[in-house]
This record gives C-alpha cells, sequence and structure tokens, in this order.
C-alpha cells in the first residue's frame, strides 16, 4: 500500500437549481457516475451524503455552489476515471449545467494513506493553489506532483496522464 493517496476537489456554480429542468440530466447522470467510480481501479473514497452524493454539501455558503471530494491511489487512476471512462462524455456537457469559472476550480493534492480529508482542507487547498499557483501542496493536472513518497527520480508525466494533449 502507497503511503499517499491523491485527494481531489472541484466545485462547480450551477446555472439553475438542481432541481429544475435545466439540471435533469446532470442529476440523471449523477448516481451511475458515482456508482463507476466506486468501482473504479484506484478510487478510495468519496464525499457523500446519507442519499449516496455530495449535492446537499454547500460549504461556500451559496446555493449554486456544489462540491466534489474524492481520494484515489494515484494521479493516474484518477485521470484514467475522468478522462478515459464515461464520465468524459458527461464532463464535456459540462457548459450546459454550469457556468465557466473565472479562477481554478479543481485541486489536487497528497494525503496520507487512510486519510478522508474535510471540506475545511480541501477549500484550503483550492485557495492556496488560486493565490500561488501549482506547488506540492496544491496542483492540478497540468502542473502535477509526485507523492511525497514517490522516488525523486521518477517526474510525472502529463502526457500518459491524460491520454491526449493537455487543455
Amino acid at each position: 500500500m502507497a503511503g499517499h493517496h491523491l485527494a481531489q476537489l472541484n466545485i462547480a456554480r450551477m446555472l439553475a437549481p438542481l432541481d429544475s429542468e435545466q439540471m435533469a440530466g446532470f442529476v440523471q447522470a449523477l448516481e451511475p457516475l458515482n456508482a463507476l467510480a466506486d468501482a473504479a481501479p484506484g478510487f478510495v473514497w468519496r464525499l457523500q451524503t446519507e442519499d449516496g452524493d455530495a449535492t446537499a454539501i454547500r460549504p461556500y455558503g451559496d446555493d449554486m455552489m456544489i462540491v466534489n471530494l474524492t481520494v484515489w491511489e494515484s494521479i493516474e487512476t484518477l485521470a484514467d476515471f475522468a478522462y478515459r471512462s464515461d464520465h468524459r462524455a458527461v464532463m464535456v456537457q459540462r457548459r450546459k449545467w454550469f457556468e465557466r469559472m473565472a479562477e481554478a476550480f479543481t485541486v489536487l493534492w497528497w494525503v496520507p494513506a487512510g486519510h478522508r480529508p474535510p471540506v475545511a482542507e480541501a477549500k484550503e487547498r483550492l485557495e492556496l493553489l488560486r493565490r500561488t499557483g501549482p506547488t506540492p501542496e496544491a496542483f492540478t493536472f497540468r502542473k502535477p506532483f509526485p507523492a511525497p513518497d514517490a522516488d525523486a527520480g521518477t517526474p510525472v508525466d502529463v502526457d500518459d496522464l491524460w491520454g491526449c494533449p493537455t487543455g
């Protein structure tokens, strides 16, 4: 077992209330996507309520802002899920449901294996990324950093993560 896992937070501001017709496609995709994540190789944990998702959690004090907080075994396993599974087909439709964000809305960071980051920690990491740009404490897919216990001679290959040009 690795000494560290990858945590990720992404936030999104909805274009309409979750129970609106405009958000129906997203809502319909949510349960199958969560099941896909739960079964994905390298998946460790995700933030959820009794309802099985995190859509009721509003840590930003904005009823239109939702969060997704997960932990994965590695950057590669998260990238495989996000960009090489059925998740990608839903992700490309995100402009139908969510505002374009002017600031960073996704952050990655390493956590000790077994740690389940609270939302407050995740928010702090996103704010750190927004203030300082990518660092080993808060980074992005575009500018990843290796786990603290990784072989220092093995750089992260961004093109291998995406399987396509980064963007």
